[in-house]
């Protein structure tokens, strides 16, 4: 089968469209799946570079996958299906290929209107906001929730997610004026442009002095602390990332506001509990509250260069591998 494989990390040259066998499975415990369409994530590149540390190379990488189960348990054969999560495309080989084996707890049947394409660009974005805004941040009503990063897949999931919780008030973030084109159908409401005033005045201004009770931050590195500084009295500072390890900010000041801060890393997430997660979000997606993300349909071949557009960051719509 046709597959993106990589031997060894430390450079996006290293990755190439190979034929590797097809996989092998437990029938008991285990499905395979033909992949129709297979997402490219920011950690896919940041894996064959070797800055995931759970990587083990040689692997096909790629964590999202929408296809049809040909092999596995007799309930399963022959249903569409998409997934994503578990050690997928780093402690075993990836979605980047045409057959993947998953066990059968990480299968969730495929909504039925959606393209393979738009089904496998669901799956890592919409699993991190749900974790982010609704297991770890706990959205609620009363809520003003503030996203870094809201024009990208994660941001974008994490505003239509909030949202649907009722949120008192959704705030994206935007770095300048020109990143308005990217808004449409981001149902925030309001918009801070960087470009033209800092973080905090802006949020300030438009929160009447109160801050954010929820921060999703894609961002950290140094701008952590003023990010941090625009939470309201006990509000939630969810982190996913941060462009540098290391953060300094005052903890007198946190403590005082009685703040909290939370990670979450998706890839500390079991396939069954991936696959709770999306099975959460399916019945939104069918009343379309929740809908997949702009998307451009490439051939495998044209996988590498992909990898490179997603880990610079110019893609500006989600790459799908269509098979």
């Amino acid at each position: 089968m046709k597959a993106l494989y990589f031997r060894d990390t430390g450079s996006l040259a290293n990755l190439r469209v190979e034929n590797v066998e097809v996989p092998r499975i437990d029938t008991h415990g285990e499905a395979l799946v033909q992949v129709r369409a297979a997402a490219i994530n920011p950690r896919d590149p940041k894996s064959v570079l070797g800055k995931i540390s759970e990587t083990k190379p040689p692997r096909v990488p790629g964590r999202d996958f929408a296809g049809v189960v040909v092999e596995g348990p007799a309930t399963w054969k022959g249903k569409e299906v998409f997934g994503t999560g578990g050690s997928l495309g780093f402690g075993r080989n990836g979605s980047h290929a045409e057959f993947v084996s998953v066990p059968v707890e990480a299968l969730v049947e495929k909504p039925k209107q959606l393209s393979f394409e738009q089904a496998a660009a669901l799956g890592l974005g919409y699993l991190t906001a749900w974790s982010a805004i609704v297991t770890a941040g706990r959205v609620s009503p009363n809520d003003i929730v503030l996203v870094l990063g809201a024009t990208g897949a994660v941001g974008s999931a994490a505003v239509k997610i909030a949202k649907r919780f009722g949120a008192k008030r959704v705030i994206g973030v935007l770095r300048k004026t020109a990143d308005r084109t990217k808004t449409s159908g981001i149902p925030s409401d309001d918009w801070l442009v960087l470009e033209q005033k800092p973080l905090s005045q802006g949020l300030f201004e438009i929160t009447q002095g109160k801050g954010a009770d929820l921060i999703l931050d894609m961002i950290g590195g140094s701008s952590f602390e003023s990010v941090n500084q625009c939470l309201a009295h006990r509000g939630r500072h969810v982190v996913i990332a941060s462009i540098e390890p290391r953060v300094s900010f005052s903890l007198v000041d946190f403590y005082h506001r009685e703040a909290r801060l939370i990670g979450v890393d998706t890839l500390k997430l079991s396939f069954s509990e991936s696959a709770q997660v999306l099975r959460e979000i399916v019945p939104l997606v069918n009343a379309g509250v929740l809908t997949p993300p702009e998307l451009d349909g490439i051939a495998i071949e044209q996988g590498p260069r992909a990898y490179q557009v997603v880990l610079e960051g110019s893609a500006g719509r989600k790459q799908v591998i269509r098979f």
